[in-house]
C-alpha cells in the first residue's frame, strides 16, 4: 500500500505481467479509481503505435475531490522498440511513465505523486522510469533517447 493509503488492484500486476512474458501486448495505462483508493487498469492495447499511447495520456481526464471533471494523470507502461547504438540492432525495455501534467488539479497531482511507488514495487522487471510533467517529455524521439540512455 502506497503512502496516500492507496492500494494496487491484482489485476495491474497480472496484465503487467502479461505484457512482460506473452510480449503480445504493448502498452497499459493506469489510472486511481475515482474514489483514490485503488490503482487499476484503465487500459491495454497490442498497438505498437506510440502516437496512440501518447495521445491516450494528454487526453486523459481524472475528476477532483468535487466530482469535478479535469486533465488528468496516469501511470503506464510501454514495451519500447528501439535500434541500439553502434548498429547493435532492435532492442526492447520496458518503460514505466509517471504523467502528471502541470496541468491537472493539485488533489490527483498529489495524489499520483505520492501512489507511484506503491505501484512501481508491484511492477517487477521495469528497465527505465520516466516522470513526465509537460506534453513535450514524452514525444517519442524525447522517450526513445531517454530508454536508450537506461534513464
Amino acid at each position: 500500500m502506497a503512502q496516500s493509503g492507496v492500494s494496487v488492484s491484482p489485476d495491474c500486476i497480472q496484465q503487467f505481467n502479461d505484457l512482460k512474458l506473452k510480449k503480445e501486448t504493448k502498452w497499459i495505462i493506469y489510472a486511481l479509481s475515482d474514489d483514490y483508493k485503488e490503482i487499476v487498469v484503465e487500459e491495454t492495447s497490442t498497438d505498437p503505435d506510440y502516437s496512440k499511447f501518447r495521445e491516450k495520456l494528454v487526453s486523459a481526464k481524472s475528476k477532483d475531490k468535487k466530482g469535478k471533471e479535469q486533465i488528468g494523470a496516469r501511470y503506464a507502461v510501454f514495451d519500447v522498440e528501439f535500434d541500439a547504438e553502434g548498429g547493435a540492432g532492435l532492442r526492447n525495455k520496458i518503460m514505466f511513465l509517471s504523467w502528471v501534467p502541470d496541468e491537472a488539479g493539485l488533489y490527483p497531482r498529489m495524489m499520483y505523486s505520492t501512489s507511484k511507488e506503491a505501484l512501481k514495487r508491484s511492477l517487477n522487471g521495469i528497465a527505465v522510469d520516466i516522470q513526465a510533467n509537460d506534453a513535450d517529455d514524452i514525444e517519442h524521439e524525447n522517450i526513445i533517447s531517454r530508454v536508450r540512455k537506461g534513464r
